[in-house]
């Protein structure tokens, strides 16, 4: 019976070429699109759960409520790590890791062994405590855990990283070198399994924190705040519990020190302040509102992909529906011959589930084909590693199950809806087709059209957003600035480089900092008051940068006040130029002459610069000054005049490499890096578009089979109005013009919608463009367009047919 059922489902697939590529095309799309979501949302979820004892893990983060803004972050002093291992007994350990680029080492370097001459630029270098080893648990490949990184000087390294500088070698006991400083040479004291992708630590190269400090009695300080620390729970802890006794770190710690230095808001301190433990669980997902600096995920995408699939699924089944009931006419007379030579209804519903589920089953493996077609461009837009477990065990018998689930519910309705025909009535020509303006298929049209136009919107505020941002001036020129890496290995022949580089007439300027307007540079927050109103006035938070005489020229900054650094003032040494909110911030009407204080350090204004976005344009300009600094910085920034940057490069590589003939130069250009602290909104950016024109296919599907199904219904009175003197184009305007106030519909419903959505989405930013009636506008009518083009086929189709192969019986 089954082999029957098989053989008139595949009979009516062929019969039907065209329905059945666009029923298995349709659903194999959807399914191929879930499937990839699928494994986005299993990655995401499956972060930092590879540890032994994730579910004891906590990160330390804190809050405090600044007048109403919520400042979040997760950077503690240094004794952090040891108040909590001594005052809090459900800590088993407590362990720091410190990653930030402002400090020697931490970041990246240029790394060689002592048997090698040539420097290899790398990234992912930390400091840590030995106790972060004991508290991931991470597996060793070389060497013990308990003192891999016990004694000074010593760097454990992943594995990957052992093959590369060590291949088929144990490294342990083997000397490494960074940055050319043969003065502090660090010895390898293990080596660990790669992190997975799915850990939000994954630092290849760990520096010990043993026996060094980043200044003088700095791990004992509690005026500085750079670490990152973690604890591990005692088994049996309650976290809640231990979360509500973290406020004694206020007052037995920070509490003393404010009322020592006399801070007016001392009291109030410990009713601002919050300190959280946070699962280690969650920090990838849970985090997109604690300001830490680390590449993370956001739960709200997860259940936004979520419903996006579940969405994609529903409709495809609806799809399905409609597109198999849209034929109902031609299936009505098989049914009621059937019916007349003693078919059962029962048997009917069987061999229309059957053909149902052959068209699920193909659509799944076609599905299955186009997921692992696209998932190279999926993992490029989303910026992850994702591949389908093939070799799961789970795999095959959740796919089956799926397509016959699916298949089931998909055709449930299309097979008691077609068995259900009365073969009398059929026979006669007198079926009945249902209601003309069903309420559920229009309002499935609505809300397909309702999503593609909202999503269309979206994409084009992201767009112009993203648009607006790089070419928005942003007080700085980032045009044709050179950035070159690795400077500080030239070590005391940085100066003598600059200047080789300034013989060319092709440079203009050439700038040594590591403190640049864009993001993956150095930077040091500081809090500054007048000089002399330390204990009377609230200080304001500001980044001090350290620069050399040439920057300012260099990135094109302008000083609307005062002037800029001199090598003929000897005094600049304690000079500083500060930005115009900073002036604005401190009270300072006439900030030249005036001095400004840090806690340690003095300075006086010589200068006032014009605002210019440091941070992303998320946020308002903030308080900066600038400082003479070293010239020890890894970043030479050089501005060209000339539109030939080829040769230039040309010439700065010939020059490097007569000062660094055993390093390779790096280089990259302020503008590309600029334009790389968006990548986020270009990629929000690509995936709503995507996303748009995946809704834009799935609704056409829907609106197609539901032209087809009016126009079924509508064939006799189209026949009727064509023997009567009806025209083509009359009788498609006629056919249309009911799916187009279906469209407008969805226009007048999504456009608030959107409007709300992009205007939350745009609040992000603390520099946006405002979002204008054109977006609207040109989104509703490429709907109309896209559904006209949609529908057209049928219309015309049914206008153009001859009135007597319809009217012959009647």
């Amino acid at each position: 019976m089954f082999k029957n059922y098989f053989k008139i489902a595949a009979r009516q697939l062929a019969k039907q070429k065209m329905y059945s590529v666009i029923k298995i095309g349709g659903f194999a799309l959807s399914i191929a699109a879930c499937l990839l979501i699928a494994l986005y949302i299993k990655g995401e979820l499956s972060y930092d759960r590879s540890y032994p004892t994730n579910h004891r893990i906590y990160r330390i983060t804190g809050e405090y409520n600044n007048n109403g803004k919520l400042e979040t972050g997760a950077d503690w002093p240094p004794p952090m790590a040891k108040a909590l291992r001594e005052d809090f007994p459900e800590v088993e350990k407590a362990g720091r890791l410190m990653p930030h680029p402002l400090f020697y080492c931490a970041g990246s370097n240029q790394v060689k062994t002592v048997a090698n001459e040539e420097n290899t630029y790398e990234v992912g270098f930390t400091y840590a405590d030995q106790d972060m080893l004991d508290i991931l648990q991470v597996p060793m490949v070389y060497g013990d855990r308990t003192h891999a990184l016990s004694e000074p000087n010593t760097i454990v390294l992943t594995k990957r990283k052992a093959d590369k500088y060590f291949p088929n070698q144990n490294p342990v006991g083997k000397l490494m070198i960074l940055n050319n400083d043969k003065n502090r040479i660090y010895k390898v004291g293990g080596v660990i399994q790669d992190f997975p992708s799915t850990s939000h630590i994954h630092y290849d190269f760990w520096l010990t924190m043993t026996g060094y400090e980043l200044w003088k009695g700095e791990q004992s300080g509690w005026g500085s705040s750079n670490y990152y620390t973690y604890v591990l729970l005692k088994p049996g802890a309650d976290a809640t519990k231990f979360q509500s006794k973290l406020k004694l770190i206020l007052t037995k710690y920070y509490l003393p020190m404010l009322l020592q230095d006399g801070n007016k808001d001392a009291d109030q301190f410990t009713q601002k302040a919050k300190l959280l433990a946070q699962p280690i669980t969650d920090v990838h997902l849970y985090s997109y509102n604690i300001d830490d600096g680390l590449e993370k995920g956001d739960i709200r995408f997860v259940w936004l992909f979520g419903a996006i699939a579940g969405f994609i699924l529903v409709i495809a089944c609806i799809n399905f529906i409609n597109l198999s009931t849209a034929k109902s006419a031609n299936r009505a007379r098989e049914v009621g011959l059937r019916k007349v030579v003693g078919s059962h209804r029962l048997s009917l519903i069987k061999q229309f589930l059957t053909e149902s589920l052959l068209f699920s089953v193909l659509s799944f493996v076609l599905g299955i084909f186009l997921a692992a077609l696209f998932l190279p461009a999926f993992n490029k837009m989303f910026a992850k590693t994702l591949s389908i477990p093939w070799m799961a065990w789970w795999l095959l018998p959740v796919i089956i199950a799926a397509a016959i689930i699916i298949g089931i519910i998909a055709g449930l309705y299309p097979s008691f809806y077609l068995s259900a025909f009365k073969p009398i009535n059929v026979l006669k020509g007198q079926l009945s087709r249902g209601s003309k303006n069903s309420i559920l298929r229009n309002g499935l049209v609505i809300f397909q059209f309702s999503t593609s136009i909202i999503l269309i919107i979206g994409t084009l505020v992201i767009y112009k957003q993203t648009h607006y941002i790089l070419n928005k001036k942003i007080g700085f020129n980032k045009d044709q600035v050179l950035l070159i890496q690795g400077a500080n290995t030239l070590e005391n022949k940085t100066l003598s480089f600059k200047n080789e580089l300034l013989k060319s007439a092709d440079i203009k300027n050439v700038s040594i900092s590591d403190y640049l307007p864009v993001s993956g540079t150095k930077r040091d927050g500081n809090t500054f008051y007048k000089e002399g109103r330390m204990k009377a006035d609230i200080g304001v938070g500001s980044q001090k940068w350290r620069v050399d005489y040439d920057y300012i020229s260099t990135m094109g900054m302008k000083i609307i006040e005062g002037r800029n650094f001199s090598k003929d003032m000897a005094s600049d040494s304690s000079a500083i130029i500060i930005n115009k909110t900073m002036a604005e911030k401190l009270g300072l009407k006439n900030p030249l002459g005036q001095r400004i204080v840090n806690g340690w350090e003095t300075w006086t204004v010589i200068g006032v610069m014009e605002d210019f976005n440091f941070e992303s344009m998320r946020q308002d300009v903030g308080p900066l000054c600038l400082v003479l600094g070293n010239n020890t910085s890894t970043i030479l920034a050089v501005k060209i005049k000339t539109a030939n940057t080829k040769s230039v490069i040309s010439y700065v590589s010939s020059v490097w490499k007569g000062f660094a003939p055993d390093q390779p130069i790096r280089y990259t250009f302020l503008d590309e890096s600029f334009a790389n602290m968006y990548a986020d909104v270009r990629r929000t950016g690509n995936i709503f578009t995507t996303f748009a024109v995946l809704a834009i296919i799935i609704a056409c599907l829907g609106l197609f089979a539901l032209s087809a199904f009016m126009a079924e219904q509508r064939y006799k009175e189209i026949g009727i109005r064509k023997v009567l003197g009806a025209s083509v184009s009359g009788i498609t305007s006629m056919l249309s013009k009911d799916f187009v106030k279906l469209v407008i519909i969805s226009i007048v419903i999504a456009s608030p919608i959107a409007w709300w959505a992009m205007t939350k989405w745009l609040q992000d930013f603390a520099y946006r463009i405002s979002i204008t009636w054109w977006m609207i506008a040109v989104a509703g009518l490429a709907a109309i367009v896209i559904a006209l083009i949609t529908i057209s086929f049928q219309s015309i189709k049914a206008a153009v047919m001859n009135p007597v192969n319809v009217l012959r019986w009647e």
